[in-house]
């Protein structure tokens, strides 16, 4: 009888697949904008202030504490000065070795304190990111290895089963790797919901998109690059925050996350799918191009921080991951801001482009509202 219902599941399974193909390829445009709506003229750069500020509260006296905070670090799309770092954690600077990704960590072997923090002050210049033009060397060279990495599956990112299966359908029939790029990428935003309702969203989860059809920003990229690591396309996963650019400053309600796609003899290509599937009119944009209205705080996924931790890899690292005692510990807040410096004002009143919706936390058991 299992034998029969798993049989049954597989052919449910793959008449859903088929028929999600079938109405990803009968509109090769995919989603078209929304009436009225007008691409924005993208700033070349940005330049803001942010501040990244962490609170643990909770702490036993005696205990071990460990805390890691990602940090911003320079990058061909970015510049960042560390302006200060205060409070009571003692926090020095470390490089994990796999994705190159920053990060400040503290130890502290028996807590004097219950509670401790720490406030991270930062400017930042962000330029417009464009597809590198042919003919020129790739402006981040990767290594060997690290194409290699960016073919691997992740925990919840496989590269086989229906994932794959996707993949072949929609972009088997491409030639060269940026039509299939971009065939994947035009699927994901045909088939894919930008929906943050019911649980489940919000982990990068290849095969809770495939079935639920929606997510965050997490969810769309994932789903892209499964697909595009499915066709040989190396592909990486890249998080951090988007600026709101509706206000000279204020707060920043949590994450965002993009894609790229190694292109051979150009280098890396981003893609922001969830933030073309919100605003249709950029969706030529966001294939090949990233605003300069964001900063990067880290690169993939299933990471093992600096030092080490003792729990399980991190499914990403945008958030502050701090361990009492060798276990994960939630008694964590943090807070984010940003203030635009004055130089920066006049073009993001000219671009145009109001903010979007707050990001959620990796570690909410029940995920509020998030950008994404």
């Amino acid at each position: 009888m299992q034998g029969k219902a798993n049989v049954a599941r597989a052919a449910m399974a793959m008449a859903a697949l088929a028929a999600l193909c079938a109405a990803a390829l009968g509109s090769a445009g995919g989603r078209s904008p929304a009436a009225g709506a007008a691409a924005r003229p993208p700033a070349p750069s940005r330049a803001f202030e942010f501040t990244y500020a962490v609170h643990i509260r909770g702490i036993k006296p005696g205990s071990r504490v460990r805390v890691w905070i990602p940090e911003a670090a320079n990058t061909p799309s970015q510049r960042v000065r560390v302006l200060s770092i205060t409070g009571t954690l003692p926090l020095t600077p470390r490089v994990e070795p796999v994705n190159g990704d920053h990060m400040l960590y503290a130890a502290i072997p028996r807590a004097a304190m219950g509670e401790y923090h720490a406030t991270i002050a930062y400017r930042v210049t962000r330029y417009l990111r464009g597809e590198p033009r042919a003919g020129g060397a790739p402006p981040d060279p990767p290594s060997t290895a690290a194409l290699q990495r960016a073919l691997e599956p992740n925990k919840l990112v496989p590269i086989t089963g229906i994932p794959a299966q996707l993949a072949a359908q929609v972009a088997g029939g491409q030639t060269g790797t940026l039509a299939k790029a971009r065939a994947i990428y035009d699927f994901v935003l045909k088939t894919m919901r930008y929906d943050k309702s019911g649980q489940g969203w919000g982990r990068g989860d290849v095969i809770y998109a495939c079935n639920a059809h929606r997510g965050n920003c997490t969810d769309f990229h994932s789903l892209f690059i499964a697909m595009a690591r499915s066709q040989k396309i190396p592909a990486r996963f890249e998080i951090g925050f988007a600026i709101p650019t509706n206000a000279a400053a204020g707060p920043v309600p949590g994450y965002h996350c993009w894609a790229d796609f190694y292109l051979p003899g150009r280098g890396w290509i981003p893609v922001d799918a969830a933030e073309a599937w919100l605003n249709p009119a950029e969706r030529s944009f966001l294939f090949g191009h990233l605003d300069s209205d964001r900063v990067e705080f880290s690169r993939g996924r299933d990471l093992v921080l600096s030092p080490p931790q003792a729990g399980p890899p991190l499914n990403y690292f945008v958030y502050p991951y701090v361990e009492v005692n060798g276990k994960p510990y939630s008694g964590v807040t943090d807070r984010f801001a940003y203030s635009n410096l004055a130089s920066s004002r006049r073009a993001i009143r000219a671009a145009g482009k109001g903010a979007g919706e707050p990001p959620q936390r990796q570690s909410a058991p029940l995920p509020s509202p998030n950008r994404g």
